[in-house]
């Protein structure tokens, strides 16, 4: 398997940086995986390194090409959430780590992927969004139901609302896992936390990977730059990692 990657996490206004991202890459798979520490409660930073580790490491130890690569996904989320709950268990409920988390997998020419929260996996293919995933979120409800616009999302007051986590709850998490997604030649496999796209038009996010005619880590640099810049002074941490498939 031939494949370009890079990943990148700005802090942008926070005090710290409470994103992880993270690419493992092997001769038969790839994993890409984005965590945000939920900034509201203790520990988000913990709760997304947690997160990352247990999922990383999962897959570092599978034999690979991976046999049943949903199971993994809902496996490891699931082993994710545990310990992370784990890690807040003497901790007053409400402010117990939480972290959203996306997360792909490429192999065999296909994609599979899975989100819980509000962290985002994107496939695109010649300059356009092809399929992205849809937030745990109270706004994502909205535009689902016709009463807000994509581009409505953005301004709305209750757009940091999330309503899935790893973490806080013993019970285990809305967590949604794609099927299998066949790869062309160029596509690009994207996972990103909210610092990231909330500020950027998907759009833009498209037609970056083809018209910026940059490296694919150049093209993060300045998409995730632009996502600061948009923001302003009070911009979120930004982070995202992306795989080119070429062969």
């Amino acid at each position: 398997m031939r494949v370009e990657y890079a990943e990148l996490s700005l802090q942008g206004g926070r005090e710290n940086n409470q994103d992880r991202v993270g690419i493992v890459v092997f001769e038969e798979a790839a994993l890409l995986i984005a965590c945000d520490g939920m900034g509201g409660h203790a520990d988000g930073e913990r709760a997304a390194e947690i997160a990352q580790r247990t999922v990383l490491d999962r897959f570092r130890h599978a034999p690979q090409p991976l046999l049943d690569p949903l199971g993994f996904l809902h496996l490891g989320l699931g082993a994710a959430h545990d310990a992370v709950v784990a890690a807040g268990v003497h901790v007053p409920m409400d402010l117990r780590p939480r972290a959203t988390v996306a997360v792909c997998i490429v192999q065999q020419g296909s994609a599979y992927w899975a989100h819980v929260g509000d962290s985002r996996v994107y496939h695109l293919r010649r300059g356009q969004v092809l399929e992205r995933t849809r937030d745990h979120s109270h706004v994502e409800l909205l535009v689902r139901e016709g009463l807000i616009s994509d581009g409505q999302m953005q301004n709305h007051p209750m757009r940091n609302i999330v309503e899935s986590c790893l973490g806080g709850e013993p019970m285990l998490p809305e967590m949604a896992i794609s099927p299998r997604r066949e790869l062309q030649r160029d596509d690009v496999l994207l996972v990103c936390t909210d610092g990231f796209w909330a500020h950027l038009d998907d759009a833009l996010i498209g037609s970056a990977f083809v018209t910026f005619g940059l490296s694919l880590r150049d093209t993060l640099t300045k998409l995730a730059a632009q996502a600061l810049l948009n923001a302003g002074a009070a911009s979120d941490n930004a982070s995202v990692g992306a795989l080119r498939f070429l062969e």
